[in-house]
């Protein structure tokens, strides 16, 4: 059974406020000639199908056109929630996406239909696990284990630590598990180690929310979701990263990853490259000459652009720099014999940061750790 690995799609997400959703579903169309060209049978979505909790009409109807030519007719797509979206919300279709076979983890908790009539289904299911069987009689364990804390799964909290309660999280999707078939624990997590991006939120929380790898399972092969990045965690442990690029600092190709399940195990086959969707590039200029020049050689990405002037930058200027390339999101001007101050936004801040400037305005100091950790986990919980 070839299967893919996909995640942190972020539909309805803006750069800078360009709008960003023909990208995307150029993207989508993409994914479905890899799934065509590969016979690809099973796809996995390692969480943040959206970008916000409450996405538009327009996301939304993107996502559903998305998935349904995903699956065909003749493939199956498992999806859990991320961090960005609403778990309840995503999963609310689950019962009329699985006839279409689209098997939807919003909490963990849910267990999906099992049957039908399709060549690859959901041939058992408990809570935060299924098993995806094709026409041939080969089968897939799926651990599904959307983006967890204690209010998303309704429980009260305790002594235990983050990483006892990821372990035991992982243990209950383990449940129907008896070592006779190739397995994937897919999740969406920020394991030790990971490189994050600047378009990701602080999702480690000081370090309290990076999972050790030895919490994963030694077998089979675990999908990650939730860095941008592509990387490769340990021997079977890997992020297939983001659809599109999402900030400046990811200059890497974007992917997915081709898997195969057979004799009890999963291998990976291929990381193929996306193509879709504008590139992001930084630039930086000495002056207003050579800036010109170097957007006159990227016409079709998106820049931040860093220039370097002995006077302030005039209208005319900046008028003429937007006009020589359409892509310029971001201007950043540094004047020589000036001190250098950052003017940062707050729209642009992180909550972490957010809530750091606020304290330190009230208090005139930095906030503890412990502090901003739990002001954090509130955050998320709310």
């Amino acid at each position: 059974m070839n299967i893919l690995h996909t995640s942190d799609w972020h539909i309805g997400k803006r750069l800078m406020e360009r709008e960003r959703l023909t990208e995307q579903i150029q993207a989508f169309d993409e994914l479905a000639v890899i799934c065509e060209r590969e016979h690809v049978e099973l796809i996995i979505v390692a969480g943040d199908v959206f970008d916000t909790f409450m996405p538009s009409a327009e996301a939304e109807e993107v996502f559903f056109r998305a998935v349904k030519r995903l699956a065909g007719k003749e493939r199956a797509v498992v999806i859990i929630s991320g961090n960005h979206d609403d778990g309840l919300r995503l999963a609310a279709s689950a019962p009329l996406a699985a006839e279409e076979g689209i098997y939807l983890f919003g909490t963990g908790k849910e267990v999906m239909p099992t049957g039908g009539d399709r060549p690859v289904r959901a041939v058992r299911s408990g809570e935060g696990y299924i098993v995806i069987e094709n026409a041939f009689g080969e089968s897939v364990y799926l651990n599904a284990l959307p983006y967890p804390n204690e209010a998303r799964l309704r429980e009260e909290k305790s002594d235990e630590t983050y990483t006892q309660k990821i372990a035991r999280w992982i243990d209950r999707g383990e449940a129907g598990y008896e070592g006779d078939m190739p397995h994937i624990l897919l999740a969406h997590l920020f394991a030790a180690g990971g490189k994050a991006s600047e378009s990701e939120r602080d999702i480690d929380l000081g370090g309290a929310r990076a999972v050790p790898l030895s919490v994963f399972p030694p077998y089979g092969y675990v999908a990650l979701g939730h860095l941008h990045k592509p990387q490769r965690m340990g021997q079977n442990i890997r992020y297939s990263g983001s659809l599109l690029q999402y900030s400046f600092d990811e200059s890497e190709n974007k992917q997915v990853i081709l898997l195969s399940a057979s004799n009890g195990e999963i291998r990976v086959i291929q990381e193929i490259a996306l193509t879709s969707g504008k590139k992001l590039v930084r630039l930086e200029a000495a002056n207003m000459e050579q800036a010109l020049a170097l957007l006159g050689r990227y016409p079709e990405h998106y820049i931040e652009l860093t220039l370097h002037m002995t006077a302030p930058l005039t209208t005319q200027e900046t008028q003429a720099l937007r006009a020589a390339n359409e892509g310029l999101v971001s201007l950043i001007v540094h004047t020589e014999g000036s001190e250098s101050i950052p003017v940062v936004k707050r729209s642009s801040m992180s909550p972490k940061d957010l809530f750091a400037e606020y304290y330190r305005s009230v208090y005139g100091d930095l906030p503890t750790e412990d502090l901003t950790e739990t002001f954090m986990t509130l955050l998320e919980e709310t």
